[in-house]
């Protein structure tokens, strides 16, 4: 194993107890308890299979080896402490940080652990204690023992506990890494084999989903470019041109849209549409775009809690597709609404957007007056001067939608546009 343990600097014991009580039993007392050994271990591995089942495996015996390895080894480095207190710890603070190394690896509890080494312990005391009574040495020697017995637990678990640490530290580090290698493919241009991104999520713990959206954060000032802290594990991280991103698992689910408002609060961004897993960058590309219109101050966020919004950049179509048009929707709007120019100040502002509005409500006054906060007739009466000064049939079902967008560019554009 690469991996190696470093010991912990210790604190200062409590008053009245030795932080190396091992060191007032006299060495002497080594002698006595070599011969012992074999029938500790053996009753101490055998403690240990029955009393705690997720280490009784009669099938593995590569595993019964691993675990009289470890016994050994830790009762007869006790018994060499007892002799010569300079013995050194190293090699075993390895062996149990090894040990709890792999109960991570593993993926058990390290209570497991724990209850086995608590055990093996009890087992090796009770031993030891009645071959001390039948020799008959002083109370004084046995409390001795009992203390340093536990203070040797102790230093075990606490080399076993660092092992357990440090595997679940690089796990999480690993996951994390093939976590952004997931996300790079996923959202990779051109688009990485279905087969390739399968094997990616198998490794990184991510349950493909049917349908994925992106999500693309506006970035603090300040955080450095991360995106939000603590969120849900479907959820996958990461940065697309300097900006947080998330890759968001069927995201029309039931009670999806709350949970990602809640999880999100404070933030501002832009969420592109669901799509198939292979399809991820198309929906990159337009959350992107989406946060644009943001940025750019073509929409507006109402703000939600903590000052942030999410926006979908399908509820912006019309926008996104002027933003692409650019120039071109620029200059065909110029030249198609030109007479609205031609009118008086202010007035074919009015009539662009009045003239919107009844695209919007199939040319029914009634609705578009609602929507202007006008009267009807007022409506009507500008109907009947867009009738005048255009060359087209305004109310063609052919060219709605193209006078639709034409209308969105020269209200965006017009000189006259309230602010």
């Amino acid at each position: 194993m690469s991996v190696t343990y470093e010991n912990p600097a210790g604190g200062t014991a409590p008053s009245g107890l030795s932080d190396q009580p091992w060191r007032e039993v006299p060495a002497a007392e080594a002698e006595w308890m070599r011969p012992q050994l074999p029938a500790v271990q053996r009753a101490m591995v055998e403690g240990v299979l029955f009393h705690v089942p997720e280490y009784s495996r009669p099938g593995d015996p590569m595993y019964l080896r691993v675990v009289e390895a470890a016994v050994g080894y830790a009762m007869e480095h006790f018994v060499r402490m007892i002799g010569d207190p300079d013995t050194s710890w190293k090699e075993i603070h390895q062996v149990y940080f090894d040990v709890g190394y792999g109960e991570a690896v593993e993926g058990r509890s390290l209570e497991h652990l724990q209850n086995a080494m608590r055990i093996g312990s009890r087992i090796a005391w009770r031993h030891l204690s009645v071959e001390a009574d039948r020799l008959g040495r002083p109370r004084s020697l046995v409390s001795l023992l009992a203390e340093a017995n536990f203070a040797y637990l102790d230093e075990l678990s606490s080399a076993a506990a660092h092992g357990y640490s440090r595997a679940r530290e690089k796990a999480a580090g690993e996951r994390e890494q093939r976590r952004g290698r997931l996300l790079s493919l996923l959202l990779s241009e051109p688009p990485a084999p279905a087969e390739v991104i399968a094997e990616q999520a198998a490794l990184a713990g991510w349950s493909l989903p049917r349908r994925l959206a992106v999500i693309v954060l506006q970035p603090r000032p300040g955080n450095g470019g991360e995106g939000p802290a603590g969120l849900p594990p479907d959820l996958l991280t990461g940065l697309s041109h300097g900006r947080p991103c998330l890759v968001v698992p069927d995201p029309d689910g039931p009670g999806q849209a709350d949970r990602l408002a809640g999880t999100l609060a404070g933030w501002t961004g832009a969420v592109g549409p669901s799509v198939p897993p292979g399809q991820a960058g198309t929906s990159l590309q337009w959350a992107r775009r989406a946060l644009d219109l943001i940025v750019n101050g073509v929409v507006t966020t109402s703000g939600g809690r903590g000052g942030g919004h999410l926006i979908r950049a399908e509820q912006h179509l019309p926008s996104l597709l002027l933003q692409e048009g650019g120039a071109l929707l620029e200059s065909i709007a110029a030249r198609r609404l030109s007479p609205l120019t031609r009118t008086r100040s202010k007035h074919g502002y009015r009539l662009a957007v009045t003239l919107l509005e009844c695209l919007k409500n199939g040319f029914n006054a009634t609705g578009a007056a609602t929507a202007l906060c006008v009267h009807p007739q007022t409506v009507r009466y500008r109907l009947g001067q867009l009738h005048e000064i255009f060359d087209f049939d305004i109310e063609d079902p052919e060219i709605r939608l193209e006078l639709m967008l034409l209308l969105h560019v020269w209200i965006q554009r017009a000189p006259d546009r309230p602010t």
